[in-house]
């Protein structure tokens, strides 16, 4: 076995896509880092595509590849998150591009993920 592929770090914008829609029909995918979600419930708050368990204490999309029409209240989740001192653990990426929509802490478009 090739150790070097292994070495490799993991493109968080590729994630998913294995099995997903086409990107004509969901041209967006959410990306959820639920280990670290502090259970605050403000995107639930903002979006119908979250909701917040009470007995976990962990939020969850109800869609991970999302429309247009969906778009603007799940930037809008991803903006509110609190979690990673207000860098969020929700991001928004345009599958077209690989690019993170929100919360784009950094203002560049890297996919800002922390694994």
């Amino acid at each position: 076995m090739d150790d070097s592929a292994a070495e490799e770090p993991i493109d968080p914008a590729t994630i998913g896509e294995r099995d997903a829609p086409p990107v004509e029909e969901k041209p967006y995918k959410i990306l959820f880092e639920a280990n670290k979600c502090i259970g605050a419930g403000k995107c639930a708050e903002v979006s119908d595509n979250w909701t917040l368990d009470l007995s976990t204490g962990i939020a969850s999309p109800e869609a991970y590849f999302i429309g247009e029409d969906d778009l603007a209240d799940n930037v809008e989740a991803a903006a509110v998150c609190p979690a990673k001192k207000d860098r969020g653990v929700i991001h928004v990426i345009d599958r077209a591009t690989g690019e993170e929509i929100a919360p784009d802490p950094e203002g560049d478009g890297t996919v800002s993920v922390d694994w």
